[in-house]
């Protein structure tokens, strides 16, 4: 017997699985990266080195208003060890910065005082001036442009009126932006709900290069990358996170040269090769990620690259804050029909773009090629009205598959952490 733990929430669900049925276990190679060097240490050796850029202390010389752009609740970036060297040295290039701590929600919820404390600290939070963006606040936005896809671009205004613009981050798979990180603190982190839309349309989503791990040729990451190098996104720190949730790889600089660094750091490690079973367990790496079902549509794309067709795939996620968005469950529960929601989809023009609209065209994707149960703490009938089929843990889960493919022994593989790796040939 062959035991695997897999992250659920704070705490991981764990089960033995036969060696026989067991194909394979997709892990990425970062955990076996062993820096030579302490989380800290590593952040302040990227500042001391940024790539493209002069330092961050010699760009703050004279600028009076600045921005840092910082991720949310929803994201593992420990900000605790990223932004106080950061803030120190923009005030060791000018001690009379205005410095603004800008979060970056993108379309979620705005991120409470309890998150933000756990995020910098109590000390940080009630020194520093922080304001949370909101995508639908009219008075907050002011155009930027027009992206290369077609859409008006509008983000933060504080952001519009800095005299530097930096951000923190972290570069992970993202499964239809390539990577997270870099650009992705200006779109869609700090900008209005109807450009994130735009940039997120169905086209856009379909596209054979809107996929984990690829930027060239990508349509999501050239209108992000275009919306942070025309907001002046002067300066990332970008950090690389290992399963545990420690730095193991810092990068700063440049938004594009310092963010392409960290992601080829990040793509020697993380891609993992096939291994096709009857079913295959994802997760999305337990918290802050698996904290809705929104989210966990990530760690399922993982599977879908390597279940077989009309397989089923085991989705992990605690999902402890719900749903993740009314306009994502309704597209799924209203319609009887996963098919004739999809054509929906695709035949929606980029100005069309519904919220949500990308994430539920995924799962769409997903579902249509395998069946999903889901294993959460949310109401069965909830996740029935989603169109998957629900569990509370890995043994009944199992036992649901095996009626789902009329088989004894299908084949299992497994994936600890759906969002850490990049499965692909």
């Amino acid at each position: 017997m062959t035991k695997l733990s897999f992250p659920y929430g704070k705490n991981t669900l764990e089960y033995d699985f036969s060696e026989e049925r067991l194909q394979g276990v997709l892990l990425s190679r970062l955990e076996e990266y062993i820096p030579e060097k302490g989380e800290q240490e590593l952040v302040l050796e990227a500042l001391a080195t940024p790539i493209g850029t002069p330092s961050l202390a010699e760009l703050s010389r004279g600028k009076k208003k600045v921005v840092l752009i910082a991720s949310d609740h929803t994201r593992p970036v420990p900000s605790r060890l990223i932004v106080p060297p950061m803030l120190s040295e923009i005030r060791r290039g000018n001690p009379e910065a205005e410095i603004t701590i800008l979060v970056a929600t993108g379309c979620h919820r705005g991120t409470t005082r309890e998150e933000l404390v756990s995020k910098f600290g109590e000390e940080l939070v009630a020194k520093e001036r922080i304001v949370v963006h909101d995508c639908d606040d009219e008075a907050s936005l002011a155009p930027l442009g027009i992206l290369p896809s077609g859409g008006l671009c509008r983000i933060h205004s504080l952001a519009l009126k800095a005299d530097l613009l930096v951000s923190e981050g972290f570069i992970e798979p993202h499964f239809f932006a390539g990577f997270s990180g870099g650009r992705k603190s200006v779109l869609p982190g700090i900008c209005a709900r109807e450009t994130v839309l735009a940039n997120h349309c169905s086209e856009f989503i379909a596209s054979p290069h809107a996929k984990t791990g690829i930027l060239e040729g990508n349509p999501i990451h050239e209108d992000m990358l275009w919306a942070a190098k025309k907001a002046g996104l002067a300066f990332v720190v970008n950090v690389v996170l290992n399963g545990e949730k420690k730095v193991v790889c810092a990068v700063a600089g440049d938004v594009e040269q310092a963010h392409a660094a960290g992601c080829e750091f990040l793509s020697e490690r993380c891609v993992a090769h096939p291994v096709p079973a009857d079913i295959v367990i994802s997760t999305n790496g337990g918290y802050p990620l698996d904290q809705n079902v929104y989210q966990a549509v990530k760690g399922m794309t993982a599977a879908e690259s390597t279940v077989k067709k009309d397989g089923v795939i085991i989705m992990l996620a605690e999902s402890g804050d719900g749903v993740g968005g009314d306009h994502f469950f309704h597209q799924l529960a209203d319609e009887p029909s996963i098919e004739k929601t999809m054509a929906g989809f695709l035949a929606r023009s980029r100005g069309e773009t519904m919220p949500d609209q990308w994430q539920t065209q995924i799962l769409l994707r997903v579902m249509m090629h395998a069946r999903v149960i889901f294993i959460s703490s949310l109401e069965d009938d909830l996740i029935r009205q989603m169109h998957m089929t629900p569990a509370h843990s890995i043994g009944e889960a199992l036992a649901l598959a095996k009626e789902m493919l009329g088989r004894e022994d299908p084949t299992v593989t497994a994936i600890p952490d759906g969002v850490a790796v990049v499965v692909r040939k």
